[in-house]
């Protein structure tokens, strides 16, 4: 996916949120801050993205986002349950009314044979409304499943508000 396809894909998130007047809020742990990145190449973002948290330790997770710290010992940081915490946590401590969450494993370390390279769990919610979580395998190197999270995440968050 090129630059210019996240920024297009960025474009439409903030359209669909701006018809609905939501505001987004985004959790990241392996993609360290490019989802927020890429909504705010998009000028006249400040009209639609509240805030973003990037999460890369467990510390951190629990700290901002209220994640259990039993959910990380039970499951790990890369897990539905996590992003789902992680969602939720988010919302609960912003202004946003959706929310998108991500943690995985990037590489090219870092894999079991459980959890391998490229795994990357996602989940979204709208304030008072369920949660929706998903994990992905994407293929290619750190970059490459850095990108592709990105991509799913900001389609997730269009699906969710159409």
């Amino acid at each position: 996916m090129s630059e210019q396809r996240l920024y297009q894909l960025a474009q439409e998130t903030g359209a669909a949120l701006m018809a609905r007047s939501y505001t987004l809020v985004t959790a990241e742990s392996c993609t360290g801050g490019w989802i927020g990145a890429a909504v705010t190449m998009v000028a006249g973002s400040s009209e639609w993205y509240e805030r973003g948290y990037i999460t890369y330790t467990n510390i951190a997770k629990c700290e901002m986002l209220a994640v259990s710290a039993q959910t990380l010992e039970s499951y790990g940081a890369v897990s539905d349950q996590t992003v789902r915490e992680m969602v939720v946590g988010a919302l609960a401590a912003s202004h946003a009314q959706v929310a998108v969450a991500v943690s995985g494993v990037a590489g090219p370390g870092g894999g079991t044979p459980a959890k391998p390279v490229g795994m990357v769990c996602l989940a979204w919610a709208l304030k008072h409304g369920s949660v929706i979580a998903e994990t992905r395998h994407f293929a290619g190197d750190r970059e490459s499943v850095r990108r592709q999270t990105v991509e799913r995440s900001l389609e997730g968050v269009l699906s969710l508000i159409k």
